[in-house]
């Protein structure tokens, strides 16, 4: 995802960088289904899975071997303390530039690696209205509005993308995740994985793709009321 490193890494103790950042990757893992958009780096890095993102979003850890009593996780209270710490100083820039698209980016994917969705969609809202042609905050507001539990305003994120964009990857594959996971609507989730694959001849996680198709086919299949714990991985 956007870059999130600042110099407030220097204001936190080492045990506190190493914890957020410990939870940030378990978050990470546990949303991983989906794919960010807005995932390039300053140094022009492309989009990757969620798990990998968490792994590495700068949140301020500290480098090195864990710190003595980092395992403690902290609590709901102080995890935002954290996070508002590290999100001040971009706040404080955006004062003097409020126009600044990628600044308003940068602090919407701050709070949408803390799970703190209704605010990352407030940011990305302000940025798509300087920029609204930004397919991959649009594409992570749509994530971040399924996350929410509004899967019918994801989707249509995601179709505002693809009207633009119509190849654009990230946002076919959530289409397809969020129509099965959310909607169980098997045959929409593999007409879009479909439609990635046919226009991203190559896609990185072809294979991932196709597993996915193949086990939606094999939902369809299934006589009505069979019960399963599969889900998409």
């Amino acid at each position: 995802m956007a870059d999130t490193n600042t110099s407030t890494s220097g204001n936190w103790t080492s045990t506190q960088a190493y914890v957020l950042s410990v939870i940030c990757l378990l978050v990470g893992v546990a949303v991983g289904y989906l794919l960010r958009g807005s995932a390039s780096t300053q140094s022009g890095e492309t989009a990757a899975p969620a798990q990998t993102q968490a792994s590495g979003t700068g949140m301020g850890a500290a480098g090195g071997a864990p710190p003595m009593g980092a395992a403690q996780t902290p609590t709901p209270e102080q995890m935002r303390q954290m996070l508002d710490t590290q999100a001040a100083p971009l706040l404080e820039q955006l004062k003097g530039d409020p126009n600044n698209a990628e600044l308003l980016t940068r602090i919407g994917n701050l709070y949408y690696d803390a799970q703190q969705y209704p605010e990352a969609v407030k940011y990305y809202e302000d940025a798509l209205k300087i920029n609204p042609k930004a397919t991959d905050v649009r594409t992570d507001m749509g994530t971040a509005y399924h996350f929410m539990g509004q899967s019918d305003r994801a989707l249509k994120e995601y179709d505002e993308v693809l009207k633009i964009d119509g190849k654009h990857a990230n946002a076919l594959f959530n289409e397809g995740m969020v129509k099965w996971q959310d909607k169980k609507d098997m045959n929409g989730a593999i007409a879009a994985w479909k439609r990635l694959l046919e226009t991203n001849p190559d896609y990185p996680q072809r294979d991932r793709v196709q597993n996915l198709i193949a086990q939606a086919q094999r939902h369809l299949t299934m006589p009505p009321g069979t019960k399963t714990d599969k889900t998409a991985q």
